[in-house]
C-alpha cells in the first residue's frame, strides 16, 4: 500500500518538522510530506554514516537542510552542508549524499509541466 503523505492537498495543515522527523540506528527514514500533479515533497532522516550512492533525477530539486551536517557531491563537487542550507539541483544532475553527523532535510521535486523545458 501506497504511503500516505503527511499533508493533504486539498486541506490546511501544519507541521512540525522537527517532530515529523524519524530516525532509525544505522539507517535512513523517509516520510512523504506532500504529493501534488506538480510535485512532491519528502523529509529525510539520516544516521551518522549514512549515504544515498550517486544517482540522478528528472526533476528539479530543492534540498534543505534542515538539522546536522552531511556531505552533499553535486556534479562531480562536494558541498560540506550544514543546518539552514538550502541547495538546488538542476534535472539529470548526479549527486549524491553522506551524513557526517544525524542530519535532516527537506527535499522538493518539482515536476516540469508536459512540453515545458526541464
Amino acid at each position: 500500500m501506497p504511503e500516505q503523505p503527511l499533508i493533504d492537498p486539498n486541506r490546511e495543515r501544519l507541521l512540525s518538522l522537527p517532530a515529523e522527523t524519524q530516525f532509525v540506528a544505522n539507517g535512513i527514514a523517509s516520510r512523504l510530506v506532500l504529493k501534488t500533479p506538480g510535485g512532491r515533497v519528502v523529509l529525510f532522516g539520516f544516521a551518522a554514516g549514512q549515504e544515498l550512492t550517486e544517482h540522478t533525477s528528472p526533476h528539479h530539486a530543492l534540498v534543505q537542510i534542515l538539522s546536522g551536517e552531511c556531505t552533499f557531491s553535486l556534479a562531480g563537487r562536494a558541498h560540506a552542508l550544514k543546518a539552514g542550507d538550502l541547495l538546488y539541483m538542476p534535472p539529470q544532475a548526479p549527486h549524491a549524499v553522506k551524513a557526517t553527523t544525524p542530519f535532516s532535510m527537506l527535499l522538493t521535486l518539482l515536476h516540469a509541466a508536459p512540453g515545458s523545458p526541464g
